[in-house]
């Protein structure tokens, strides 16, 4: 019986065979990369519907955190600033700028700015910011140098390895509560020795079972 192919065509069908097969494992690989949870939301930087600099007010004007998440330490969130917050110092600072003709027009209606939330837990995940800052853990330590960003980003993976890591090994983020909020802060020793101190002191032990974040 004749053949249909030539006997060379093995050859190319293996050789495409490989091809395709290198191609798959390519996109497995980048798949898992992209959606590994060390990786999924890192670098996260959204495009907010009123331009707002916290290196400006922040690293160059010397707001407090506190002033605009004004319940991160009372609370088990950090709230996101109300239009009248915005407008405490915009009735007066650049009250006519185009930019902020949204926080006016909102200001003026009631209704909130649709800011997009950067900073997003899974829905099963418990966190309490009050309990954090409150005994020393820095805006720093989760959110990064937030005053030097003209645009906010996700610096960390927040998944459950990223928090179990801390939660082993405090020291190296626990500070002076006063310094919470001060983002530029650089001891004049080792920060994990200051920590361990701190934590000697406060007794400060994180829990690393189920129930301390799945409630």
């Amino acid at each position: 019986m004749a053949l249909i192919f030539p006997k060379s065509t093995d050859k190319f069908v293996r050789i495409g065979a490989v091809i395709v097969g290198i191609i798959a494992l390519g996109a497995a690989a980048m798949g898992l990369y992209v959606t590994w949870p060390s990786n999924l939301k890192t670098g996260y930087s959204p495009v907010q519907p009123v331009p707002y600099s916290h290196k400006l007010h922040v690293g160059e004007l010397g707001m407090d955190c506190y002033y605009c998440h004004y319940t991160a330490n009372k609370a088990g969130y950090a709230a996101v600033p109300a239009t009248e917050v915005c407008m405490n110092c915009h009735v007066r600072v650049k009250p006519q700028s185009p930019r902020l003709q949204r926080i006016r027009d909102a200001y003026q209606t009631g209704d909130p700015v649709p800011w997009v939330r950067i900073h997003q837990l899974a829905d099963f995940v418990f966190f309490n910011h009050q309990a954090h800052v409150t005994v020393g853990v820095s805006c720093v330590s989760c959110h990064g140098r937030i005053d030097q960003m003209v645009e906010v980003k996700q610096m960390q993976p927040l998944n459950m390895k990223w928090c179990l890591d801390c939660h082993r090994n405090p020291a190296p983020n626990i500070r002076p509560v006063e310094q919470v909020t001060n983002l530029a802060w650089q001891p004049d020793r080792d920060p994990a020795e200051i920590g361990h101190e701190l934590i000697q002191q406060k007794g400060i032990n994180p829990p690393q079972h189920c129930s301390g974040c799945h409630r």
